[in-house]
């Protein structure tokens, strides 16, 4: 065998065709539901170049999609035709059985994308809503990392969506509430401490005073108050409920517990 020929083996044996929706059949068993959901998102924030090849079966002379149902179901969607044709990548060799090994198989050696190397793509495709994130970090002297170290924060899924669910005001006051209550300690960018901050801010605007916050939460440590907050519930609102503990010691107008859970 040549050189040439060995080379050949690393290479799929398939052919693409523009093919049209409607002639597309993909209802194996082997599938996940479709979500509808999933559906609807996507198509209000089509992205051509986010579309892949659909891959098909060509089993006697019907077009199972194994790979790609959601494509289709999207695109469908945005043309408002299933007569729009779209690209497939033809297997013509396959057995039922193949089709759904594949299928339960196709992401097993994938890599998933980590949420740290997402963000930094959208820096560098100069997206709005990273760039004014990583800005409002920069100014507190911190910087986003892909690793813990000091002065630096890694949860970024946090970040964001902190940033998403309650806006920009609300990122930039927990950032400085966090900066000035632990002075940049590591632990105190975790993530359900970042989203614990951020309820009570959103939850209880200005009648949570800043200065009493920085005063009272600064005598306990993050160590400390993680033990507390996991104590009390899972997650972020285990923190949420632990801050507001310590906030309200000793107080004569405590803020009202219930207005977490608004």
């Amino acid at each position: 065998m040549s050189d040439e020929t060995n080379l050949y083996q690393f290479v799929p044996d398939v052919h693409y065709e523009l093919i049209p929706i409607k002639n597309l059949v993909s209802n194996q068993n082997y599938q996940r539901n479709l979500s509808i959901k999933h559906v609807q998102q996507t198509a209000a924030q089509f992205d051509l170049c986010q579309i892949n090849p659909v891959k098909v079966s060509r089993r006697d002379g019907i077009n199972y999609v194994f790979n790609g149902q959601h494509t289709i179901e999207i695109i469908a969607r945005v043309s408002g035709s299933r007569e729009t044709p779209v690209w497939c990548m033809i297997y013509d060799n396959l057995e039922y059985c193949h089709e759904a090994d594949i299928f339960a198989n196709q992401m097993k050696f994938t890599k998933a994308l980590l949420p740290y190397e997402i963000f930094m793509a959208n820096i560098e495709a100069g997206n709005d809503k990273q760039l004014i994130i990583k800005s409002l970090v920069e100014s507190y002297h911190m910087e986003i990392s892909g690793k813990k170290q000091p002065g630096s924060i890694c949860a970024v899924s946090a970040l964001e969506g902190i940033h998403d669910k309650y806006g920009f005001h609300v990122l930039d006051r927990t950032l400085c509430l966090i900066v000035g209550t632990w002075e940049g300690e590591q632990q105190s960018f975790s993530a359900n401490m970042m989203k614990g901050v951020a309820r009570l801010i959103h939850c209880f605007g200005d009648t949570l005073k800043d200065e009493t916050f920085k005063e009272k939460l600064g005598r306990v440590s993050v160590k400390e108050l993680s033990r507390t907050a996991k104590d009390r519930r899972a997650g972020s609102l285990g923190y949420s409920e632990a801050m507001l503990l310590i906030y309200n010691k000793k107080t004569q107008s405590p803020l009202r517990f219930d207005k977490l859970y608004f």
